[in-house]
């Protein structure tokens, strides 16, 4: 997993050898207890097989009651800080028959960080001192690509701009010393928002604090950027139109693997009329060590089709050459070839599929009735006044998202609603979907998604000109600008992320005050003898570092700048978690929960 210089298998060797030094230090058989939301990230840093060689005999997931029979001499709880998970360990610490003999010996291990809270939480009930080991493992950024890293922190936007809750920015300023400790110290962090502030603060702080974490390691990153997501909130809003995005706006895809409906995948088999098809959803993994999906995955959805059809034409042909196949040698030659031909021809089988799934969607009425909202909304077509699509969308009882989605984002692309349009779209959905939601819609207003207008100007037309936010002719074949993910609109962050690189951001100084949150650069000293000296053509490493989320599409735009013959910037992406714009904007519903009585 490398994209270009940068090769992100250091960190997680770094996590496997922490795990390892852990398991170790628990001598003797094991059962590992999961906190159920650590098991998908966990599974890209370690397989099973690691485990299973540290004398891991078991796995059950974390749930109250009695912990169930298991022949081993240790019990490990890998949990995240949360005190709702700490009042089920507890339950299952106090169920734990004292006569059974031998003994079980207890440990607990906290991702990402122990927490002060929890052990006084556990002393209180009086099961503390019943683990042998306490201890934290740091997995802040999980490797998930060739030039990808995701802390998989779900409420991190949640926390920062709703519930001025700093920790998730603290576990992002270990994340980066962690990866400064790896792979060189970032000479220049450039940073716009308050949260990119307080991370790079965190950071110096720390640099400050230990000052052994000077390293001699030739730096790989020349330059951080750290963004708010709040600096742009109208990408996630937006449907992402590239394979991937697709894949994850339709199906959800969480830690790089997709469920999908099984029909398209059942093995056509001749005159049994289809009596027994699965049932279960097909489960995939997606990245880029699949040849196709790595051509495939950051296209728009509507140039995937020829490619897929280009290579089903290849790989037939591929097959064909073994009726030409006559001496010894030239069998041989196709024999050792076959394996890659099957490992070809099932992936193409595979995206085929999923492609005819995805454009039974894309070619819907509705599909195209939301598309063309949004676009108008972009390109800032009446963008002040209530809309009939979503007003349409409510009466016919919509899911709540696709409407807020919506809504989000005409107040996002007009600087706020007037206030009258703001009451009219509060007063239909709460009276359509019930009045619980009133706090769903307040969290929208705190984190700025859905606002009264404050001031008399939209600032939105005068920033969509100046960075060219949205482009009118788009090639979706071959794409010559970012604009292409969202076929018009190009990702406000990803503008950001490009006109840093060239001509920098003094070019843009007075959009950037109309954006939320301050806009800084710091620069770290470096050792002597670690300053790079450029070699021609070498390209600059930047690590882009979304706070607060990012999506599919931007990471394809990310790539594609990436890959520009003459853009002189790779792009490493991290981030809190992986987003889309359902999947955001669930994590700010709030349920009201019916009054027990």
């Amino acid at each position: 997993l490398s994209s270009g210089r940068v090769n992100l298998t250091a960190l997680r060797e770094a996590g496997r050898r922490e795990l390892r030094e852990f398991l170790d230090k628990c001598a003797g058989s094991k059962a590992i207890v999961w906190d159920e939301y650590l098991t998908g990230p966990f599974g890209l840093i370690a397989q099973y097989s690691l485990l299973k060689e540290h004398e891991v005999e078991k796995m059950f997931t974390l749930k109250p009651g009695r912990l169930p029979q298991a022949d081993v001499k240790n019990i490990i709880f890998f949990v995240r800080p949360k005190l709702e998970l700490m009042d089920i360990i507890t339950d299952n610490v106090l169920r734990e028959d004292r006569g059974r003999s031998p003994q079980r010996d207890f440990h607990i291990l906290f991702v990402p960080r122990r927490s002060l809270l929890c052990e006084q939480w556990l002393k209180e009930q009086g099961v503390l001192g019943s683990f042998i080991h306490r201890e934290q493992y740091s997995l802040d950024l999980i490797p998930f690509d060739g030039d990808l890293l995701s802390m998989e922190s779900e409420s991190a936007f949640k926390e920062c701009y709703l519930e001025s809750d700093q920790t998730s920015l603290y576990h992002a300023a270990k994340g980066l010393m962690t990866l400064q400790a790896l792979y060189g110290t970032i000479p220049q962090i450039f940073g716009k928002g308050e949260c990119a502030r307080h991370v790079a603060n965190m950071m110096i702080r720390m640099k400050r604090e230990f000052p052994g974490s000077q390293n001699s390691i030739f730096p790989i990153f020349d330059t951080l950027l750290l963004l708010d997501r709040n600096v742009d909130l109208l990408t996630p809003l937006a449907t992402q139109l590239t394979y991937e995005g697709l894949i994850d706006e339709i199906y959800g895809i969480q830690n790089t693997y997709v469920k999908l409906p099984p029909e398209k995948f059942a093995p056509k088999k001749q005159g049994e009329g289809g009596k027994d098809l699965p049932t279960e959803p097909k489960k995939l993994q997606l990245n880029s060590a699949e040849e196709l999906y790595a051509e495939i995955r950051d296209k728009n959805f509507n140039a995937v089709g020829s490619v897929l059809s280009k290579k089903a034409k290849i790989i037939s042909a591929a097959f064909e050459e073994r009726h030409h196949a006559k001496t010894v040698g030239e069998i041989k030659q196709f024999v050792s070839q076959l394996p890659h031909m099957q490992a070809a021809r099932s992936s193409l089988a595979n995206h085929t599929s999923i492609a005819e799934l995805i454009k039974d969607i894309t070619t819907s009425e509705d599909f195209f009735d939301n598309l063309t909202v949004e676009q108008e909304f972009m390109s800032g077509i009446d963008t002040d006044k209530v809309n009939n699509y979503i007003e349409d969308c409510i009466a016919q009882k919509h899911p709540l998202i696709k409407i807020l989605r919506l809504i989000c984002l005409q107040s996002v692309c007009n600087s706020g609603l007037k206030q009258k349009v703001l009451d009219h779209y509060k007063r239909e959905i709460l009276q359509t979907y019930g009045y619980e939601h009133i706090l769903t819609l307040n969290n929208l207003e705190k984190a700025g998604l859905l606002k009264p207008q404050t001031s008399s100007r939209n600032n939105y037309p005068t920033i969509r000109k100046t960075l060219r936010l949205w482009m009118d002719d788009v090639n979706e074949q071959n794409p010559n600008d970012i604009s292409y993910v969202y076929s018009g609109y190009a990702p406000l962050s990803v503008r950001l992320a490009q006109l840093l690189a060239r001509p920098g951001w003094r070019s843009i100084e007075e959009v950037l005050k109309m954006l939320p949150g301050p806009h800084f650069e710091e620069r770290q000293q470096l050792p002597t003898g670690l300053q790079k000296k450029r070699q021609h053509g070498e390209n600059r490493v930047t690590l882009v570092f979304f706070l607060g989320g990012v999506t599919y599409a931007e990471i394809a735009a990310l790539r594609f700048l990436s890959q520009m013959e003459d853009g002189g910037t790779e792009y490493v992406i991290a981030t809190t978690k992986l987003i889309n714009g359902t999947s955001w904007i669930k994590s700010l519903m709030e349920k009201l929960e019916p009054a027990p009585f």
